[in-house]
């Protein structure tokens, strides 16, 4: 990036400021006469006329005012955004939200996408907590049919995942919560290959059943991300840039059908460590579908054992401030109830 000298950091600033707030150009003497500035209009506008040589700001018609650029956002991001905090109340609102809600994954994600969308005014996006490598919380083998056993699997983070096996011949629910008991009583906290390295130790029903365990386990270490919870697309739409347009809906559709989704979120989300704030603007010369559009993104959880990815996502002429201390307030919050979960 161009370094800018303090003027022109200051009137870039005000230029990002105005035009998320109004979504029409900004022009000089607009600027001078709302912030009351010391300046002449002359003097705004010879700055301004050199950050859009720069590359920072441009004009849409020859008589217009200026609007900031993919880079002229990228520079107000990395260089010029406070770094602020919600108010004391709206933080002791949500956080007495969450506190209310019970022992709930799929409740957590639904209040976390609510909240984002709410205070941020955008669209947002949570996934569920997701182990890095799924390890056993608990097993449970429940009969139902003849020789078909409902195998219940819960991984420590809370995902549940559930499967119809068969076995070699009908056995009692005594004896099959019996094995499951004995099953989680050796291998609770271990992983799909840490169970297999001890698989030959066992015989018989114990055997069978860990064959399916440790299959079920590879399955969901396999499956990357968690489910995807979305807010707040219609706050998106009632922006006068995506008011109408045929890409912001193609977009949105994209973000629906989830594969697109998951690949950004599968490059993204190593990108910076639990807590920190990634903000993606102009799809970043990857995701052209999402060109016009900036992510803020955070991860929460504890790593090495489940995390997940939330964040907003909205037009380049989103308030980032706010959005950047929502997000980051949120993965603090959502980082602690999956410690609380996987405490019990």
């Amino acid at each position: 990036m161009n370094e800018l000298t303090e003027r022109q950091k200051f009137i870039l600033t005000l230029v990002v400021h105005e035009h998320i707030r109004s979504a029409a150009p900004i022009g000089s003497e607009h600027l001078v006469k709302h912030y009351q500035l010391d300046i002449s209009s002359a003097t705004v506008r010879n700055e301004m006329s050199a950050l859009t040589e720069l590359g920072y700001l441009r004009q849409p018609h020859t008589s217009a005012g200026r609007v900031p650029t993919e880079e002229g956002y990228r520079y107000f991001v990395s260089r010029l955004v406070q770094d602020s905090e919600l108010p004391d109340t709206t933080r002791r609102m949500i956080s007495h939200q969450f506190y209310q809600t019970r022992n709930d994954v799929e409740e957590w994600m639904r209040l976390a996408a609510s909240v984002l969308a709410h205070q941020s005014r955008v669209a947002s996006l949570v996934t569920a907590p997701h182990p890095e490598k799924a390890r056993l919380k608990h097993l449970e083998l429940i009969s139902t049919r003849g020789r078909q056993v409902l195998m219940v699997t819960v991984t420590i983070g809370g995902e549940i995942h559930q499967r119809i096996v068969t076995v070699n011949e009908p056995i009692t629910q005594e004896l099959l919560s019996t094995t499951a008991h004995r099953i989680t009583n050796l291998f609770e906290g271990k992983s799909a290959a840490e169970i297999n390295a001890l698989r030959a130790q066992l015989q018989g029903l114990d055997a069978e059943i860990i064959n399916w365990l440790v299959e079920e386990m590879n399955q969901a270490d396999s499956l990357g991300a968690g489910d995807i919870y979305l807010d707040g697309l219609t706050n998106v739409l009632a922006e006068p840039e995506f008011s109408g347009s045929e890409e912001a809906r193609r977009a949105l559709r994209l973000l629906e059908e989830r594969p697109l989704l998951y690949d950004l979120l599968s490059r993204t989300k190593t990108g910076s460590g639990v807590g920190g704030v990634q903000v993606l603007i102009g799809g970043e010369g990857t995701w052209d579908e999402f060109r016009q559009w900036s992510m803020v993104l955070a991860r929460y959880g504890q790593p090495g054992l489940a995390t997940g990815t939330l964040g907003v996502i909205g037009p380049m002429r989103m308030p980032y401030g706010r959005a950047i201390s929502t997000v980051r307030f949120l993965a603090g919050i959502m980082s602690d109830m999956v410690t609380s979960s996987l405490e019990e």
